[in-house]
């Protein structure tokens, strides 16, 4: 577990809450060298009142990001606070909320006060509202004042709250919501294992297809504590949390325009382990850009024809060459979605046509039937876990969405010594292409050529599936990875 440190104007400050070693004032706080602070990373929660530039506080939150340590809130968001015009185009967008408010009656009168600690609020109804200013403008402790003027709500102020403005009520409300963040009892004594790490597990609980099912993350969970890691699952909405974490680890389907690439960067930002990275988002989301990187490296790929929407002249021209049949890709379909298979020329230009309305470039490849795809799990450099999906029952893919409910064929889960060489080899050699992370290299084998269809970051693993011939090792391989790195990552700041 990261050491804490709690800066505030005076020790007496903290008079109302249970006694914390954690605690520390901030002269003796900006009087300390780096050299006298624990080794390993350091989270700071500055609750100094003189926040304004070049303010006691707002050294506290600038020497804190010079020593490498993870301070609440940054200097960043002290300089968005400091300017109406930063603070506004930070909550662009927040307009529809408010009138989503208003609609329900949680917004009456003229004006409206809601203080704010670590992202909640004393009122049910507002909750969202709270969420969604400390996620934005992540401060302990905020004070946002709305007015109601020519029929709409606006936030009129919003500026960070001292902690001796707080009365008893609130006092125990900031008791509280600390503790709900930092995972720490302040008023009350409380005995907790002490774990090396904290890792947050992204999730979304409304999501029909996860990459792992509750039993996987079950496992994920306890294989993390066997490690010293204390797992913690979280979802998009808790990105204000993230200073409380070492790592962060995505099971949650990725894409570039998605809270998931947004949280993996500002992991990134506060110094978090992050799998899968931002990078390896970006580049294993689009297929195009894959294709490319494939061909120019000189890796087996299917052979292709990128298609661009304004040259329909040279498609209908391409169209009456081809061989049938093709396969259409949209750059970033995910299981089986945006892939039509392609008959004959009429077909192309028709669906290329539809497809066009959502991407600038489609991806033209040849068909190669199989009766299943290889998945080769790499993490880290290293072979994870091998599996054989299977197509769907009378279908080409994996995955038929040609229902209202999507069906999928069978599995098989293999020993990576069981696993044709050619095609372990030919899943290393491109996943050294993307990085380091955690990927599932999809191939086809037909005869002798091993071809690569797609390398996928943030692949399944589910109970069950993925894990029948490890078993817990394989979590227990995973969470290894990001010990090593959390503790290198240690060192380096040290």
């Amino acid at each position: 577990m990261p050491a804490l440190r709690i800066v505030v104007d005076r020790l007496s400050d903290w008079t109302p809450y249970y006694p914390s070693d954690d605690l520390i004032d901030v002269a003796t706080y900006l009087a300390q060298s780096p050299q006298e602070e624990e080794a390993g990373v350091t989270r700071v929660i500055n609750l100094c009142t003189d926040l304004e530039y070049l303010g006691r506080g707002y050294y506290v939150s600038l020497l804190a990001q010079a020593r490498g340590q993870r301070v609440l809130p940054s200097v960043e968001t002290l300089n968005q606070l400091a300017r109406k015009s930063l603070v506004d185009l930070e909550l662009e967008g927040l307009e529809p909320l408010l009138e989503s408010l208003a609609r329900q009656g949680a917004l009456a009168g003229e004006t409206l006060t809601l203080r704010v600690m670590f992202g909640e609020c004393e009122v049910p109804a507002l909750a969202r509202l709270a969420r969604r200013l400390f996620e934005r403008l992540p401060c302990p402790l905020l004070e946002a004042q709305m007015s109601h003027r020519q029929g709409r709500w606006r936030l009129a102020r919003l500026r960070p709250l001292r902690l001796s403005a707080l009365d008893g009520d609130e006092q125990d409300r900031f008791a509280a919501a600390l503790n709900r963040h930092s995972r720490r009892i302040w008023r009350t004594p409380r005995a907790r294992r002490r774990y090396r790490f904290d890792l947050a597990m992204l999730v979304d609980p409304q999501e029909a297809m996860p990459p792992s099912n509750r039993g996987a993350l079950k496992r994920f969970i306890r294989a993390g504590r066997r490690l010293g890691v204390d797992v913690s699952l979280i979802t998009h909405r808790d990105r204000g949390r993230l200073a409380e974490f070492d790592a962060l680890f995505i099971r949650e389907t990725t894409a570039l325009d998605h809270p998931s690439y947004r949280l993996a960067r500002r992991a990134e930002h506060e110094g978090l382990v992050v799998i899968d990275d931002s990078r390896s988002i970006l580049r294993c989301t689009n297929k195009v850009y894959l294709h490319a990187l494939l061909q120019a490296k000189g890796i087996p790929a299917p052979r292709g024809h990128l298609l661009q929407r304004h040259e329909r002249q040279r498609l209908t021209e391409l169209a009456a060459t081809l061989d049938y049949p093709r396969v259409l890709k949209v750059p970033d379909g995910a299981f089986s979605r945006g892939i039509v298979k392609i008959d004959g020329p009429e077909t192309l230009l028709r669906e290329a046509t539809r497809l066009f309305e959502s991407s600038a470039l489609l991806l033209l490849q040849e068909w190669l039937p199989t009766d299943f795809d290889w998945r080769i799990g790499i993490l880290d450099g290293q072979p994870l876990f091998a599996s054989r999906y299977y197509m769907a029952r009378g279908h080409w893919q994996i995955y038929d969405h040609s229902s209202t409910k999507v069906r999928s064929g069978g599995f098989s889960t293999h020993a990576i010594e069981e696993v044709p060489e050619a095609v372990v080899r030919t899943a290393l050699k491109a996943t050294r292409l993307i990085g380091d992370g955690l990927y599932g290299v999809d191939l086809k084998q037909v005869g002798e050529r091993v071809v690569v269809i797609e390398i996928n970051d943030n692949p399944n693993i589910d109970a069950g599936i993925e894990d029948r011939v490890l078993g817990e090792r394989l979590y227990e391989r995973i969470m290894a990875v990001f010990v090593a790195r959390m503790e290198r990552h240690r060192r380096q700041l040290r």
